[in-house]
């Protein structure tokens, strides 16, 4: 299954609309992509329709059931609706040409303005007849001069877009992302000034669906809201495709209620924890971490990366013999598939117990704990709980966010394996602007 795409500035678009409404449905959703045989050998433009009909109609059923449940909004998985691994020739069949949205276009109604068209077409009229926004990935082509300065060979730019059709089927946003897996096949969008970043980060953490970043390099999901981490329930309809729903306040920083949360607040002032008898460096997606092992049943330690120190409180039910778990603290610039700077806080399982392992995908565990406390004094106020259970399962109802930016434990969590326990943290001000592009166009 692939991440699903973080397209928070969508929610702009849906809360200039809904002005009214103190609340709202949002929905994630996420399912096995079905792939082409080959994606280095070209294959023709029926052909690559073909394979991306029958993504879209997984995500229409998705699209319906959302809507059908009250969802106003759906943001579906990057790369959903072609896959990926292909080169620049391959690619080429899946691409359209998507407009400027200022053009102002409805493509299922008017589907023959901008040439052929077929998935975006299909894309709108998903909205349109659910009356529901929609938000995809799909890929974006532009003509250049090969004489012009960063054209390629080819005279082609490729762009990994995201696209947002509001309720009606109108294209209302382009979104050419910036951090690039494949710079080969894609360019990335064009700049965004850093305060301008932050203004649609702010609006959009509304709604959020957490990415495979994580130790156990797989998918979790989850939306969460400024003030709190909203309830929800996991859908699995079948193997093939999960739906996450979640009711959220349309203004939740203007309620009465909203305290925001201190994400420092707690670890600046308590007294620092030991380190541990064995602390030790692992990679997870190339990020050299600082690690400290879990060797006892129980403890209080703290592990610290620059300026950053992370504290740990936690009690097992019962320590698996055949298990290993670590603390660790990254603070830095991460460089592989794109550059942005995090500071993250993790209670991992390691793959092995060669400490080694550490940081390696990991899918099933054993070890339950009885309770566990995170915080770390982060830089930033972007920071992001994510807790997975044994089998990648989601920990609904199991954890807590506290207003003094500790990330505690509930009495349910003590029932199930833990995978990890993070708090990640995106530090926007500390990005390369000058390397990390996108461009946001309503």
């Amino acid at each position: 299954m692939v991440t699903t795409y973080i397209l928070l500035r969508s929610m702009l678009l849906f809360a200039a609309n809904c002005q009214a409404l103190d609340t709202f449905i949002a929905a994630v959703y996420e399912h096995a992509v079905i792939l082409a045989d080959d994606t280095k050998s070209p294959i023709s433009s029926h052909e690559a329709l073909d394979l991306m009909n029958r993504n879209m109609d997984i995500l229409e059923d998705a699209v319906k059931t959302a809507a059908m449940q009250g969802a106003h909004l759906i943001v579906t998985p990057e790369d959903g609706i072609y896959g990926w691994r292909f080169n620049r020739e391959t690619i080429y069949p899946f691409l359209e040409d998507i407009p400027d949205p200022k053009v102002n276009w409805n493509p299922c109604s008017d589907p023959a303005r901008f040439g052929q068209a077929p998935v975006q077409t299909r894309l709108s009229c998903m909205a349109r007849d659910n009356s529901i926004y929609v938000v995809a990935n799909i890929g974006d082509k532009k003509l250049c001069n090969i004489s012009d300065v960063g054209c390629p060979d080819d005279g082609q730019y490729n762009y990994n877009t995201a696209v947002v059709y509001d309720s009606n089927g109108k294209l209302v946003a382009r979104y050419h992302k910036g951090t690039l897996e494949d710079r080969d096949l894609w360019v990335p969008g064009g700049k965004v000034h850093p305060a301008l970043r932050r203004f649609l980060v702010n609006i959009g953490e509304s709604i959020r669906h957490c990415t495979s970043w994580s130790a156990c390099a797989n998918q979790g999901s989850g939306i969460f809201s400024p003030d709190k981490v909203e309830p929800y329930y996991y859908n699995m309809k079948n193997e093939t495709g999960g739906l996450l729903i979640s009711e959220l306040r349309s203004h939740p920083r203007n309620s009465s209620t909203y305290t925001p949360t201190k994400w420092n607040l707690y670890a600046s002032h308590i007294e620092k924890y030991r380190s541990g008898s064995n602390v030790f460096n692992g990679f997870i997606f190339d990020d050299n971490y600082t690690f400290t092992e879990l060797n006892a049943n129980h403890g209080e330690y703290t592990v610290c990366q620059k300026n950053l120190c992370c504290h740990i409180s936690y009690k097992m039910v019962e320590k698996h013999s055949d298990e290993v778990y670590v603390f660790g603290v990254f603070n830095g610039l991460h460089l592989v598939e794109g550059e942005y700077y995090l500071q993250v806080c993790t209670l991992l399982k390691c793959e092995s117990m060669d400490l080694k392992s550490c940081g390696e995908p990991v899918e099933t565990s054993s070890t339950r704990f009885e309770s566990f406390s995170l915080s770390g004094n982060f830089s930033t106020s972007f920071v992001f709980p994510e807790v997975l259970l044994t089998d990648v399962h989601l920990a609904p109802n199991m954890f807590q966010v506290l207003n003094d930016g500790r990330l505690i434990s509930q009495s349910g969590i003590s029932s199930h394996p833990l995978l990890s326990a993070t708090l990640f943290g995106r530090w926007y001000e500390k990005d390369p602007i000058g390397k990390q592009k996108s461009k946001f166009i309503m």
